[in-house]
């Protein structure tokens, strides 16, 4: 369905939040789409964005489970490297598919924070989404999981693995991070004494307490490990070195209550790697951590949808100045486009991991094919608000036609090779509404880093916080 209405007044985008309202304590638990709105405010566009965004997650969720699920669109593969590695011209003739009924557990605990973005704006009700949150929870409580782990992929119906490669079939530990990233923000937000709300937070707890990072060590060794199968086992031997979005991973890690690891798995797996401290300079911008110009952007949005990065530092690194930076230069590499790709520039910047014209890339400067991410840009408004709100406005009101839908923004465009996505991930639409949030009122930062495991965490691995109180 084309999606190509344009309103020119602002009154329908506002009736939103009173339709279906009979009092002060009874919201809509439907969200209504809208096209592209002129003359409006800034604090209005960032409202329709993120309530436009957030509706992937609310009436795309899996009717079954209510989780997440992966895209809006079917791709084909034995193994998800089958569609992904099209992008590198290998051909793909699979007859399996991912489908509607692949849920992806990081973009679950993206759309987890989500949902109390939702809340706290008033799209949705405070109990409407507890009840939701309870079904995903208990639909999780018996689905598969290994030693607490949650798999990358699960289908929504039955909660059985689906395999993401042909090694890659049991535990994903850095995708499990980020669902319980989700669930213990949501066990702090729903804070009240009504037996359901209890019921969620005690059934919250059981998860959290359930997972099994240490296991992810194989054996108590030094080196913190991506997957585990019970079928093969530390087969696909995939150690987690830094810097990149697995930081949240290690301070989960650390923080568990039950099955925490050492801090010397971190130091020894995350810290000392080739690709972790870099401080070298690009465009006149010192970047302190990470891969040659950064790599791509998610690297600085997962961790700190939860983690507030203001004030954080350890023994190397102002994760402030990190962030910043990565993003800034990030931009001027678009800026200065040495592959004069079309349409780069000033307000059309960010380069992330997103589907592109042929499989799926995490773009990068490294590897810059052409495609912009509006998830990059977007994602990254806490750090570069002046920039970011640019790029925003080049992609609603230049772009809108093209790129936005019922779901948000599209997943990716190339004014180069003329294509334009019609799809949505949640792992790419969650930051946007969550980070956009965080840069308004830091409502996700100020309830993750509030949560003492957290603090605990975070204080075993040397970090530095105002946050953290001395002892």
């Amino acid at each position: 369905m084309t999606f190509k209405i344009v309103f020119t007044s602002i009154a329908f985008s506002f009736c939103l939040n009173t339709v279906a309202q009979t009092n002060n304590t009874t919201y809509p638990d439907s969200i209504a789409p809208v096209g592209i709105i002129k003359n409006i405010s800034d604090s209005a566009l960032l409202d329709i964005v993120q309530r436009q965004t957030f509706r992937y997650f609310w009436h795309y969720a899996h009717p079954v489970s209510g989780l997440a699920r992966e895209r809006d669109n079917t791709v084909h593969g034995d193994y998800y490297w089958d569609y992904i590695n099209e992008a590198y011209d290998e051909p793909n003739f699979s007859k399996k598919t991912y489908g509607p009924e692949a849920c992806a557990i990081g973009g679950t605990g993206f759309g987890i924070l989500a949902t109390i973005v939702a809340v706290e704006r008033k799209w949705i009700g405070y109990d409407t989404a507890l009840k939701r949150l309870v079904k995903m929870v208990d639909f999780l409580n018996t689905a598969d999981s290994y030693h607490g782990i949650f798999p990358h992929f699960m289908n929504g119906a039955t909660g059985k693995t689906i395999p993401f490669g042909k090694l890659d079939d049991g535990a994903d530990i850095v995708e499990t991070s980020y669902l319980l990233m989700g669930f213990l923000c949501a066990r702090e937000y729903f804070k009240g004494d009504t037996p359901l709300e209890k019921y969620f937070r005690n059934r919250v707890t059981q998860l959290w307490n359930s997972a099994n990072w240490n296991w992810h060590t194989n054996g108590g060794n030094t080196l913190l490990y991506w997957h585990w199968s019970p079928m093969n086992s530390f087969d696909m031997n995939f150690p987690i070195r830094g810097y990149n979005e697995c930081l949240i991973t290690f301070i989960m890690a650390a923080a568990s209550p039950t099955h925490a690891i050492a801090p010397d798995v971190y130091f020894n797996s995350f810290v000392n790697s080739t690709s972790y401290v870099n401080d070298k300079i690009y465009y006149n911008i010192k970047l302190p951590l990470g891969f040659e110009f950064g790599g791509p952007l998610f690297f600085e949005h997962y961790t700190f949808m939860g983690i507030d990065p203001h004030n954080l530092k350890d023994w190397h690194t102002d994760y402030w100045e990190q962030v910043v930076n990565h993003t800034r230069i990030n931009r001027a590499y678009c800026i200065d486009n040495p592959k004069k790709f079309k349409g780069y520039g000033e307000n059309c910047w960010g380069l992330t991991a997103s589907d592109s014209y042929k499989g799926y890339v995490a773009h990068c400067p490294q590897e810059d094919v052409g495609v912009i991410s509006p998830t990059a840009a977007l994602s990254s408004m806490p750090y570069t608000p002046e920039y970011s709100m640019q790029a925003l406005k080049h992609f609603y009101y230049d772009l809108g036609d093209k790129i936005w839908g019922p779901y948000g923004f599209a997943d990716g465009f190339s004014e180069e090779h003329n294509w334009y996505a019609k799809t949505h991930l949640a792992i790419d639409q969650g930051p946007i509404v969550v980070m956009i949030e965080n840069y308004r009122s830091k409502l996700i930062w100020n309830l993750f880093m509030h949560i003492p495991d957290v603090q605990n965490g975070l204080k075993k691995l040397g970090f530095k916080s105002s946050y953290i109180k001395e002892q």
